[in-house]
């Protein structure tokens, strides 16, 4: 997971692949959704990365406008989805490789995906470009077999976010970006509803968070 956390031992499975439930940062962390991504191709069902979400257990302090709210109506709502990635607490993405890929083609996924959603917003402009070109670089050297761990760690009020790179349970390599447009991109392109990479992920996300609402 990365040497400055604490992991419970309760465990859920990803699609084979165990995830704490709970995990301790600066604070302790929840995990309140998860899922794959998955694409077919040639009429198979190929599946990439499973996907875990830890947030705050207080996020739903700041999700109290949907309180009540059944699972379906928050899984169909990207202004929850919005509010969720705004709401100031700490969120880590925990990605574990299942079928093994070169970090220069990751990284080419993740260039088109946060450049793209950028420029629909009119946001995208030299100094997004060199971060983003940044991000690109630290992967490009890596090379993620089954199993290998990319994980994103953005803090709560803060412009920034750290990726650390687990491969084959060597110690982690890290990198900071500090571009904020870049850093929101990122996490809209995880965790945005109806416009994120992994709807199995958001209706994880949106049944937790509709049963935590509801205590």
């Amino acid at each position: 997971m990365g040497p400055w956390w604490v992991v419970a031992s309760e465990t859920v499975l990803v699609d084979e692949i165990s995830y704490p439930s709970k995990i301790t940062t600066t604070k302790p962390l929840s995990l309140l959704g998860h899922g794959i991504t998955d694409m077919e191709i040639h009429f198979l069902q190929v599946k990439f990365y499973a996907i875990g979400v830890y947030l705050e257990p207080e996020v739903v302090s700041h999700l109290q406008q949907w309180k009540s709210k059944p699972a379906k109506e928050l899984e169909g709502s990207d202004d929850f989805f919005d509010a969720l990635i705004s709401a100031p607490v700490e969120k880590v993405i925990r990605l574990v490789v299942i079928k093994e890929i070169k970090g220069a083609q990751y990284g080419l996924q993740v260039e088109t995906a946060v450049r793209d959603r950028l420029a629909a917003d009119d946001k995208y402009e030299d100094e997004e470009e060199e971060a983003l070109e940044k991000v690109v670089d630290f992967f490009r050297s890596k090379y993620f077999k089954k199993n290998s761990v990319i994980t994103y760690h953005f803090h709560a009020n803060s412009s920034t976010a750290e990726i650390a790179v687990s491969l084959e349970g060597k110690d982690d390599t890290k990198y900071v970006i500090e571009n904020a447009n870049v850093v929101e991109t990122i996490k809209k392109w995880y965790l945005a509803g109806s416009r994120a990479i992994s709807p199995s992920t958001i209706s994880s996300l949106a049944a937790n968070l509709s049963e935590e609402l509801s205590k």
